[in-house]
């Protein structure tokens, strides 16, 4: 175990050879192996008198949420599963109501704890693959880009380990499919909706949502491979490449607005801000708006000295996902170029409100103090 680990912080490990309790139902206790136990802050020893189940058990499952190859993992799990029987409910119910709520640290928390438990669950590590995903797109909005590629991984990872467990589970794939479509890979996409038609379902709303999407990829060409190679080239840096391959993809495919988007997106990363909101646009003028394009239009605007239509498109943005800091954080630029100084302040304050890590927002405030 790597005790510096930061989820591993707070535990200790007791022995219970004093203890005259042998057994819990048909579970033998093993009074060699000590047992994890999670220590109140500032704690760092019990008397054995003072030690609850749940202290254990919380032990039990930090360890095998941060350390699932500790030796005694297997011990630890029958044992929490002989004084928790019904701990996967419990704790299943408990991880998606938490992610409901917002709270995806401790959501991916519990569903680490599960799957630590539980390592052969598919559904556990689908639904630690939804949280992952859902922390990588907060990163994504931050435009925290290390974090959110890291976090994108771990959800790919536990994906694969929900296929791998059971391949025939539908939900798996219906949300696999999403994980690709936010990430541009089509094929994968349609593939894993394909699936999710060929295996079944009961629920027809995500029946006609897979079909409806997979009309659609076939309809606007998303299949081509140049979208996929456009989109690559882009995010790796390469958008010279990337504006050649979204023109030659567009000159046959030119009502496709994720198209427009892409196009847009690369002029604006070389500074072509005019040509960037020609794009962006067009992409409006064949879909209905949504926070990336108005926020993309929005920097356009701005950068082309038009302030007033850019705050109308940021506050746009803003009413369609009112937690959006990365669009408050520009909507507090806007107010700075106009010189509401106040005004300004005001969005920033509200970015570290919302995320006290914000590594943007600080830096225009101390600005601001000057």
């Amino acid at each position: 175990m790597n005790p510096e680990h930061k989820g591993l912080e707070g535990i200790g490990f007791i022995s219970i050879t004093e203890t005259h309790q042998r057994q819990i139902g048909n579970f033998v206790l093993d009074p060699a192996v000590l047992l994890p136990v999670e220590f109140p802050p500032g704690q760092t020893n019990w008397n054995l008198s003072d030690v609850s189940w749940e202290a254990i058990i919380s032990g039990i499952l930090k360890v095998l949420a941060y350390d699932p190859g500790n030796e005694h993992a297997d011990y630890y799990r029958k044992f929490v599963l002989a004084v928790k029987p019904e701990i996967k409910d419990e704790f299943t119910h408990l991880g998606i109501t938490t992610a409901r709520n917002g709270n995806v640290e401790l959501a991916i928390e519990v569903f680490r704890s599960l799957e630590g438990l539980f390592p052969e669950d598919a559904v556990t590590a689908m639904n630690l693959a939804l949280v992952y995903d859902e922390r990588a797109r907060r990163y994504e909005k931050l435009e925290r880009s290390e974090l959110a590629e890291e976090n994108q991984n771990l959800a790919f990872e536990a994906y694969k380990r929900a296929l791998a467990e059971d391949p025939s589970l539908p939900t798996i794939h219906y949300n696999f499919a999403f994980f690709y479509l936010h990430h541009r890979s089509f094929d994968k996409a349609r593939e894993h909706l394909s699936e999710f038609l060929k295996l079944g379902s009961t629920d027809k709303k995500m029946v006609a949502e897979a079909r409806r999407i997979i009309s659609s990829l076939d309809t606007q060409g998303m299949m081509d491979g140049l979208f996929q190679k456009a989109y690559d080239f882009i995010k790796m840096g390469k958008e010279e490449e990337g504006i050649a391959a979204i023109r030659e993809f567009l000159a046959s495919h030119e009502g496709v607005p994720n198209a427009w988007f892409i196009l847009g997106w690369g002029q604006r990363r070389l500074g072509r801000y005019a040509e960037a909101k020609e794009a962006f646009l067009k992409a409006l003028s064949l879909e209905p708006p949504h926070p990336d394009l108005l926020n993309e239009l929005a920097i356009c605007l701005m950068e082309l000295g038009d302030f007033a239509q850019s705050r109308k498109r940021l506050e746009q943005a803003l009413t369609l996902e009112p937690e959006n800091t990365k669009i408050m954080c520009n909507l507090g630029v806007v107010a700075l170029k106009s010189g509401n100084k106040e005004e300004a302040r005001g969005f920033f304050l509200s970015v570290l409100e919302i995320d006290p890590q914000d590594p943007v927002a600080p830096r225009y405030l101390k600005d601001l103090q000057t």
